[in-house]
């Protein structure tokens, strides 16, 4: 009974470094990407709901469904010491690792962007072009034809009897 229990606390510990990986996921994320309000709010909610699952398939598969005080002092313990001792390195790393792939994926891109650049100055302008003058002729040919076509206002003539 006791070693089930410390196992199941054990399992907790390891749950509350999992969540506190994907926490430190969504700081990687924000600190790489720079991302704005509505974003961060998406994630802080995507990291609710993964954290929950977590929580409720550890709580179902380790324990059939029970709750006990000491499951969540586990997952507290095992965030806090994971925050404590490893999530600065994790980020730094990460963050590191991430700004060069960044920079060494922009690097291997810009052909492609100078060949999309090049591409969109050839093709896509003079379409453009084409389409917004038909669009402006047209236009100018519908008000013209308006003009034209409009009747007169009739005048009053007033038939003197």
């Amino acid at each position: 009974m006791i070693s089930n229990q410390a196992y199941l606390f054990f399992i907790f510990i390891v749950n509350g470094i999992i969540i506190g990986l994907l926490f430190d996921f969504f700081r990687i994320a924000r600190k790489v990407f720079h991302t704005n309000d509505v974003v961060t709010y998406i994630e802080d909610i995507l990291f609710w709901i993964l954290a929950g699952v977590i929580m409720l398939y550890s709580i179902f598969v380790f324990n059939n469904g029970e709750l006990r005080l000491f499951m969540f002092l586990g997952i507290i313990l095992g965030a806090f010491v994971y925050m404590l001792f490893v999530s600065s390195y994790i980020i730094k790393i990460n963050v590191k690792i991430i700004t060069i792939l960044k920079k060494v994926f922009g690097i291997l891109f810009t052909p492609f962007k100078m060949i999309y650049q090049m591409l969109h100055k050839i093709l896509l302008k003079p379409i453009t072009f084409l389409f917004i003058n038909i669009r402006k002729n047209f236009t100018n040919f519908g008000t013209k034809i308006g003009k034209t076509l409009k009747m007169p206002k009739k005048t009053k003539n007033i038939v003197k009897n």
